[in-house]
């Protein structure tokens, strides 16, 4: 990719580039960002090509500035058939947000038929022309192709994204980082409204049973809820095959700070 990645190496560290700049503060990270680059070391260091990231939470507790970020990994379980990862982004020595991650090996399902979800009727990205509005890939950190709904709107919202960038410099987007550093997207699809959004997430989880086959990750909201300042959400996933899992949410009321 040619534009300016989110990261990049600087030692052992990891330096934010301006383009990592979140929605709530000129001098706060994107919590995606954050997602993506734990889901990214975690893979780098323990997956396998037979293991999937079945679950990957991430707990963000603190909004990190541009300061250069360690990433610790630590091994909680290492099975044949399960692993356990943990890893913190930790910036001067303090602990701003923590992912766990769940890898199943793959392996034959078993006999007999379940019940599934109707086929996803949604239009390939190819075939929906790309938004004229620039406010739509927040100044160019995604690509996207609307399907129904918008912010600002209420009603049913789905929607497909496709990474533009690397989460680090010169080091490949794996199908599991683009997932990693999409999921966030569902805070604020799922709960924004007629007046914005007013919510800030506190958290990500990931379930899939698959990886993406595609660069384009389709959202479908499926669930908000929201009861004296916090909130849920969630938004079913998709590549172009077919269902891919769910990302779902809790978050905070919050008011943008852009002085």
């Amino acid at each position: 990719m040619s534009n300016e990645p989110f990261f990049r190496r600087d030692g052992d560290l990891y330096q934010p580039t301006p383009v990592s700049r979140g929605p709530w503060s000129p001098t706060s990270l994107h919590g995606r960002v954050v997602a993506g680059l734990l889901g990214h070391a975690i893979e780098q260091k323990y997956g396998e090509r037979d293991m999937i990231p079945a679950r990957f939470t991430i707990d963000m507790y603190r909004l990190p500035d541009l300061s250069a970020a360690e990433v610790k990994i630590t091994p909680i379980r290492e099975g044949r058939r399960i692993k356990v990862i943990d890893a913190e982004y930790i910036v001067g020595g303090v602990s701003m947000a923590r992912a766990t991650c769940q890898l199943l090996r793959q392996a034959e399902n078993p006999e007999g038929n379940v019940w599934v979800p109707p086929t996803w009727d949604a239009p390939k990205p190819g075939d929906i022309p790309a938004p004229t509005d620039a406010r739509s890939a927040m100044g160019g950190m995604w690509a996207t192709r609307p399907i129904t709904g918008a912010f600002g709107t209420v009603g049913q919202k789905r929607l497909w994204m496709s990474e533009v960038r690397d989460c680090v410099e010169g080091e490949a987007l794996t199908p599991f980082v683009r997932v990693a550093l999409a999921a966030d997207f569902a805070s604020p699809f799922a709960n924004s409204g007629d007046e914005g959004l007013g919510w800030i997430n506190t958290d990500i989880t990931v379930y899939l049973h698959r990886l993406p086959t595609t660069p384009w990750i389709g959202f479908e909201v499926k669930n908000h809820g929201a009861t004296a300042g916090v909130a849920i959400g969630e938004c079913w996933l998709y590549d172009e095959a077919g269902p891919i899992g769910s990302s779902n949410v809790a978050a905070l009321a919050q008011r943008r700070n852009m002085g």
